[in-house]
């Protein structure tokens, strides 16, 4: 899935009453992101039953860059990530299904191959029972911002 900063989805809006991204001391928190296209969820039900793991995974890439895209908006530039620090990954699923890890790595894909090694992450994957509007996956991301270079410490006299 090769796709740079400059075509990333529109960020989503939010659905609900929060913020899509929100800093505190140059962490970055994102809002869980659903995989829309367009606006509008490609698929919905649950991995193990109305969507394969191989739709899971593509969808699963889909939010993350819907995280990247939100990134984006409220730095201006994704040269502003540092890394990201880790990613949560939630499966909507039947209660036998175990392959999240798989599903959740599209999702690491997709990031790393946007942003390269600043991409590599921590990461959980999580089974649901269910998740908004019937979406079969969602990404939540934390990542830092790159800090400022600090000017060199003067030197003593000579």
């Amino acid at each position: 899935m090769p796709v740079s900063e400059a075509h990333l989805p529109p960020p989503p809006p939010p659905a609900a009453n929060y913020v899509p991204v929100r800093e505190a001391a140059g962490v970055l928190y994102v809002a869980g992101q659903t995989p829309h296209r367009n606006g509008e969820l490609r698929l919905r039900g649950r991995v193990g039953e109305a969507v394969s793991v191989d739709d899971a995974r593509e969808l699963a890439g889909e939010a993350a860059l819907g995280a990247l895209a939100a990134l984006k908006q409220h730095l201006g530039s994704l040269d502003e990530i540092e890394a990201i620090a880790s990613v949560t990954g939630y499966v909507a699923c039947t209660p036998d299904f175990a392959l999240h890890p798989r599903v959740i790595d599209g999702a690491s894909d997709a990031l790393i191959a946007v942003l390269g090694e600043r991409g590599r992450h921590a990461r959980a994957a999580v089974g649901v029972q269910s998740l908004p509007d019937g979406a079969p996956v969602e990404v939540s991301v934390i990542a830092l911002r790159r800090l400022p270079a600090r000017p060199a410490a003067p030197t003593a006299g000579v």
